[in-house]
């Protein structure tokens, strides 16, 4: 969708409608993942593509047929695939196509939303894929401000609510809600597309304790980085599939690394000559989360060392020492948890209590 929302803005700009095509699910060796898209505009123009070419030709009679002013389709392709245009997928996967009509009356937020993918700014683009809501419908999330709606002023709150959660994340997927927006049901289903890079979170320290807290982040959809000085741990066999594994000083390496506010850094070296230059560059930065691990007496010594090193009171409040919340853990996986527990708390304003001694919404609801 990136690539071709430059063509698609000049197409909304000069007012001509166009059919857009957006994978929605995939499953198996599908070649394409969800978000992937294709459009036809004036002249049957193309842009983009959902499959690489297995199911183009259908794809682009349903897009010409939309733009023309038909209504909002889904389409599934699959290897055995039966349908209307006989065609499949020879890979053996199977992707299904959400496909559009885009005018500036029935879309008055597209502009901004490819303004603002346009500038790097996070935004999600809520489309209704099916149920009681109107089918194509759409609602586009920024962290403060909505526009749009799906049809249902209570699908609307819970929606925008989730929506800035997967921005957050820069997840894209299904999800399904009641025609009011009740979250255990699956009356309506859409399709969340958030345009904002994962959150990163920066792992220092080649432990066991490491391997733990890597895998449960990229389970929460960071981009992992583990970073080691010492060659001998910092070796990718030692660490989950995806997570990035760097040598090099964990100072230096920061200091060289860009972090936003989505950013969360887990000190884990729990040695002086790692862990306090490293958090003298961490807590002059932006970042989400600061934690580092080490018994009280060590944080204690750390807080020592950092002040003498002329970090102010307000740069040490941003340090989550000693890290994790109190869930009484012992191996690696259970720190893990209890580190996530307390990046997800901080996120979202949780307070850790069990929610069976707390009142009221379980589910912030966001604001509109």
């Amino acid at each position: 969708m990136r690539d071709i929302l430059p063509v698609l803005e000049r197409w909304y700009a000069a007012r001509v409608p166009f059919g857009l095509a957006t994978v929605v699910t995939v499953s198996r060796s599908a070649p394409r993942d969800p978000g992937a898209a294709m459009a036809v505009g004036p002249d049957d123009e193309v842009v983009g593509s959902v499959s690489g070419g297995c199911v183009e030709g259908a794809v682009f009679d349903l897009a010409q047929e939309v733009a023309a002013g038909g209504e909002a389709r889904v389409a599934t392709f699959g290897y055995s695939d039966e349908d209307a245009f006989a065609v499949g997928l020879t890979c053996g996967g199977e992707i299904s196509v959400l496909v559009r009509q885009v005018t500036q009356e029935s879309d008055p937020a597209f502009g901004a939303v490819a303004a603002s993918v346009a500038a790097g700014d996070p935004v999600t683009v809520v489309t209704v894929v099916d149920g009681p809501a109107p089918r194509g419908a759409t609602l586009a999330v920024w962290p403060d401000t909505v526009a749009g709606t799906l049809g249902a002023a209570g699908l609307d709150v819970a929606v925008t609510a989730d929506a800035r959660g997967e921005l957050a994340l820069g997840a894209t997927g299904l999800r399904h809600y009641g025609a009011r927006g009740e979250r255990r049901e699956d009356a309506v289903t859409v399709f969340l597309h958030s345009f904002a890079p994962p959150p990163r979170m920066l792992v220092f320290g080649a432990i066991d304790y490491a391997a733990a807290v890597a895998r449960i982040g990229a389970f929460l959809g960071y981009r992992v980085t583990v970073c080691d000085a010492r060659p001998v741990f910092a070796t990718p066999k030692r660490f989950p599939d995806g997570v990035e594994v760097v040598v090099d000083w964990p100072h230096r390496y920061l200091h060289g690394t860009d972090t936003d506010e989505r950013t969360v850094i887990c000190v884990l070296t729990h040695d002086p000559k790692f862990d306090v230059p490293l958090l003298e560059e961490a807590l002059r930065r932006p970042a989400a989360y600061i934690g580092a691990m080490g018994s009280r007496r060590t944080h204690h010594d750390r807080l020592e060392r950092l002040i003498d090193a002329g970090l102010t009171d307000d740069e040490l409040a941003r340090l989550r020492s000693p890290v994790g919340l109190d869930l009484g853990a012992r191996t690696p996986e259970e720190v893990a948890v209890s580190v996530a527990a307390e990046i997800v708390a901080l996120r979202w304003g949780g307070t850790g209590t069990p929610l069976t001694a707390t009142a009221g919404a379980i589910h912030a609801t966001g604001s509109a």
